[in-house]
């Protein structure tokens, strides 16, 4: 599966990730996300030499959906500014092995990631160099051979949602990392960021980009 575009203009370019790619290069070598865009936009503008082209975030390499990049300095600086200060909305899609009780609550825990195993671990107080992380969900019924919840996390930490959302009990289907029975065939686990609402950083008019509708488009009709 290849990578599409959502939204592009002078200043943004936003892309759909598929699970599996990565945003930026790291050790593998492997062809980026932000290698993607940069051809693109080379070829449909027959741009010369380098392309400038930015992500703004990043999502873990088995999630798919919404990524930013920055096609300016000046959107590049107003973005950084905007995640750093939470004024992007992110809204995810998760299928998890079962339904949460409550069917809809907030989850606030304080995250610190190990680097050397690249895993995140939850704690429910305040812990030395753990930083507050704050998740609101809301189950949006049964799906398939699990449970379809609509994800909001309101800070950035790394494997947030994961995370806090197998604290819960309720692992997203496939995260084999964060205690789900069984992986999905192509390594993959079952989130997707399907919406996010900024101010546009040039424009600075209200913006909402990602897939039209829940499940319009988008792998949870795939999903076991």
């Amino acid at each position: 599966m290849s990578p599409s575009v959502i939204f592009e203009d002078n200043h943004l370019l936003v892309l759909n990730k598929p699970a599996g790619w990565l945003v930026q290069g790291d050790k593998t070598g492997d062809v980026t996300l932000t290698d993607w865009g940069k051809d693109y936009l080379k070829q449909k503008y027959d741009k010369p030499g380098a392309v400038f082209l930015h992500p703004v975030h990043r999502i873990d390499r088995p999630v798919s959906g919404a990524v930013i990049f920055a096609r300016t300095d000046k959107a590049l600086g107003r973005l950084t500014a905007m995640f750093r200060e939470k004024k992007v909305q992110k809204r995810y899609l998760a299928l998890v092995v079962k339904a949460p009780f409550p069917l809809e609550g907030q989850l606030r825990h304080f995250l610190l990631k190990d680097e050397k195993r690249n895993v995140v671990q939850a704690f429910p107080k305040p812990y030395k160099d753990a930083k507050e992380s704050i998740t609101h969900y809301e189950s949006m019924g049964k799906k398939n051979a699990g449970f379809l919840l609509k994800v909001s996390p309101l800070t950035g930490r790394p494997h947030q949602i994961r995370v806090q959302l197998a604290t819960l009990g309720c692992p997203i289907v496939g995260d084999l990392k964060y205690g789900a029975p069984s992986p999905l065939p192509d390594a993959s686990i079952a989130l997707h960021c399907f919406q996010m609402e900024l101010m546009h950083p040039v424009r600075l008019e209200p913006l909402v980009v990602g897939i039209n509708g829940l499940e319009a488009g988008i792998k949870t009709k795939t999903w076991p």
